[in-house]
């Protein structure tokens, strides 16, 4: 573990490349268990994560040449790299959405339409304050998504991995845009709150949206299909459901004072870490980070 000029201890940036998670191969359509809200859920967000992740490393690039400390420009330049790698293997993963009918090409492009008209109209604080907001909700899932074993329990392990790796990498790079946010571009704490009050609006009504449009283009009707809606949002906000659990996560990001190295274990981290360290196997690790939850 290094540390910060905050003084808080962090894990170092490890940009992996040329990982193997098996996606050209027999994956069910419903992978998670055979549930069509749960695997769309994911099938979703992962529409969304090759241009949002572009969208955050330009926003990063837009302060690089203003910082003057060499440990945050070599985090810098370690998060871009794993910003890239996630948008490889994403874009893998959302090819055989592609094949099953989902509108891949048109989800991108209405992604780069929307982020592009906010960095015309914004302020550059503001679209980087955009990013760091996002990388507190992904970071949020990635500490989150593996501490209860009984959410991805019934997943394809191949699936399973490749959300388990991005969470690692989640882990590791989850204060870089908040520092470039408040020592470089030193945004003010409205700034902060308004871009995360954003974020929270916008991305479960885009993740909604395209999951309506792959429930359409897996053929089922309307009487089936509100019965799977009723049913997934209650398993998400539910009391003990997905959502409830980490309220207190989200809400830290709103204290003065915040920094992303004050929320979230990290046990989880340490042993996808050890198993791949040994193993070199992504889906090893994968399974045993997964083990690992209660």
């Amino acid at each position: 573990m290094t540390q910060t000029q905050t003084g808080i201890s962090q894990y170092p940036i490890v940009p992996r490349q040329g990982l193997d998670f098996d996606l050209d191969g027999d994956i069910p359509k419903y992978w998670l268990g055979g549930d069509p809200f749960k695997t769309r859920l994911f099938d979703a967000m992962s529409t969304l994560f090759p241009e949002g992740e572009k969208f955050f490393i330009t926003c990063v690039r837009d302060y690089r040449d203003r910082i003057t400390d060499s440990v945050l420009t070599q985090q810098v330049k370690d998060f871009i790299r794993q910003e890239g790698a996630h948008t490889m293997v994403h874009v893998k993963f959302n090819n055989r959405l592609k094949a099953q009918g989902v509108q891949i090409d048109e989800i991108d492009s209405e992604m780069r339409r929307v982020l592009g008209f906010l960095r015309r109209i914004l302020p550059r604080s503001f679209t980087l304050a955009q990013t760091a907001a996002a990388e507190h909700m992904t970071a949020i899932m990635a500490h989150s998504f593996f501490h209860r074993r009984d959410l991805l329990q019934h997943a394809d392990p191949r699936i399973r991995a490749m959300y388990a790796w991005h969470a690692v990498e989640e882990v590791e790079h989850k204060a870089v845009a908040f520092d470039v946010l408040t020592r470089v571009a030193k945004a003010s704490y409205f700034t902060r709150i308004l871009m995360m009050l954003y974020v929270s609006l916008i991305f479960p009504l885009h993740t909604f949206l395209i999951m309506n449009h792959m429930f359409t283009v897996d053929g089922i009707g309307w009487r089936r299909r509100v019965g799977i809606w009723l049913r997934g949002v209650w398993w998400l906000y539910k009391p003990g459901g997905l959502y409830l659990p980490v309220i207190p996560h989200y809400l830290a990001y709103f204290v003065p004072g915040y920094h992303p190295w004050k929320a979230g274990g990290t046990a989880f981290y340490e042993r996808w870490t050890e198993v791949f360290a040994k193993t070199g196997d992504p889906i090893a690790a994968g399974d045993a980070m997964h083990a690992l939850g209660r």
